[in-house]
Formats: structure tokens, C-alpha cells, sequence
């Protein structure tokens, strides 16, 4: 059952390290709201490298973000995290399969599998820990300007981007738990495993010499029974 969920885990923390990558450089990470707004002329979406405008009519510019000094702190914070977990998850992809149980990837004793698996399980756990915290940061700031009544700029709503980022970021926190999970049972069942055996003694001498005697005899009467001819006995 453990080898299961293990598999589970690896499958699942690689899907939401599938869903990092794609939720890193998507183009909707906030999008302008029509809230209060009678006629809207243009609708504009950004994310953490370039922002777009694109008119009624379906055409659309886009242009990358000048300088990253000049940027918000919060957009430069989520940048780091967001590459540090693309970082971690595919360092925990790869140790995930080296130290998955039905591989034969390095030849490795089972023991130095399960501390692999456990290690990238904990890494798959804080990539989605710091893709977590970005997509929460960004979306903090963008609901805390849409509720801010004194606010002098273009106010923002949640765009899918963030949505994809929460889920991708539930997913590699549930397969590295799994990993981790499946690791402690595999030492359970090592450890029933190595039972011993209770030691059996060995037969006793005396026993032995009261055999040998009796099949010393046996081997005695079959050998006279062979020194007589069939017509002895009639």
C-alpha cells in the first residue's frame, strides 16, 4: 500500500510543479475590474513581468515592466519565490525518482531510497509552501487597493493566473506529504521484516547416539538377509 501512495505523491507533486511552471509566466495575474465603470474602452492584465491593454476590438499591446529596481517590493518578493520553487520542485522531482521504490535508478539499498523519497517530498512540501506565499502576497495587494477607498490608481481583481498558482501550490504540498507519509511506513515494515528468528537448538548427543545404534542394527539385518539364498527359508 505504501509503494502506492508513493507513486500517488510523485505523480501528484509533478503536476503541480507542471502547474508552477505554466502559472509563472501567464499573462493574468490581475486584471482590471469594471467595477464602477459605465463604458469600458480597454481592459488591462498584468503579471510579474510585463503588463498588456487590449481594446473592445480585441487588439492589444504589451510592454515589459522597465526597470526591476523601480518595481514594488511585493512584485520583486514574488518573482524570488515563485523561481525559488520552480527551483525546489525540480530538485524533488528528481530525487523523487531516484528514490522511488519501483525504480532501479543508482542501484541504491532500500534505506537510501526511502531518506531520497523523504527529501523530496520535504522539497516538493516547501516549493509549495513558497508558491503559496507568492500567490497569497500578490493577491493581498490586489484586494487591499480594490477596498481601499483613497487609492489614486487603476484597481485590480484576482485573475485566473492566481487561482492556477493556489492550486498548483496544494498540489506539491499534497505529494510531498504523501512522499513523506509512504517513506515512514516503508521503515514500519523494514523493521517487522528484520525480525529474528528464535534460535532453535540443535539436537542433543544423546538422542543422536540412541538413533545411530537402532540404524546400525537395521543395516546389520538386511545385510544376513542377504547372505542366505531363498531356499534357506522353505
Amino acid at each position: 500500500m505504501s509503494v502506492a501512495v508513493e507513486i500517488f505523491g510523485f505523480f501528484t507533486a509533478a503536476l503541480g510543479l507542471v502547474l508552477l511552471g505554466v502559472t509563472l509566466p501567464h499573462s493574468s495575474w490581475r486584471v482590471s475590474t469594471v467595477h464602477g465603470n459605465v463604458i469600458t474602452t480597454n481592459t488591462i492584465f498584468e503579471n510579474l513581468w510585463y503588463s498588456c491593454a487590449t481594446d473592445s476590438l480585441g487588439v492589444y499591446n504589451c510592454w515589459e515592466f522597465p526597470s526591476m529596481l523601480a518595481l514594488s517590493g511585493y512584485i520583486q518578493a514574488c518573482r524570488a519565490l515563485m523561481i525559488t520553487a520552480l527551483l525546489l520542485g525540480f530538485l524533488g522531482l528528481f530525487l523523487g525518482m531516484v528514490g522511488l521504490r519501483c525504480t532501479n535508478i543508482g542501484g541504491l539499498e532500500l534505506s537510501r531510497k526511502t531518506k531520497l523519497a523523504a527529501t523530496a517530498g520535504a522539497l516538493h512540501i516547501l516549493a509549495g509552501v513558497c508558491g503559496m506565499v507568492a500567490v497569497s502576497w500578490y493577491a493581498f495587494n490586489i484586494t487591499r487597493d480594490f477596498f481601499d477607498p483613497l487609492y489614486p490608481g487603476t484597481k485590480y481583481e484576482l485573475g485566473p493566473a492566481l487561482y492556477l498558482g493556489w492550486s498548483a501550490c496544494l498540489l506539491s504540498i499534497l505529494g510531498g506529504i504523501c512522499l513523506c507519509s509512504s517513506c515512514c511506513c516503508a521503515q514500519d515494515e523494514d523493521s517487522a521484516a528484520n525480525v529474528r528468528v528464535p534460535y532453535k537448538a540443535p539436537m542433543p548427543a544423546a538422542t543422536l547416539a540412541a538413533r545411530l545404534p537402532a540404524a546400525a542394527s537395521d543395516e546389520e539385518g538386511d545385510s544376513s538377509f542377504g547372505k542366505y539364498g531363498k531356499n534357506a527359508y522353505v
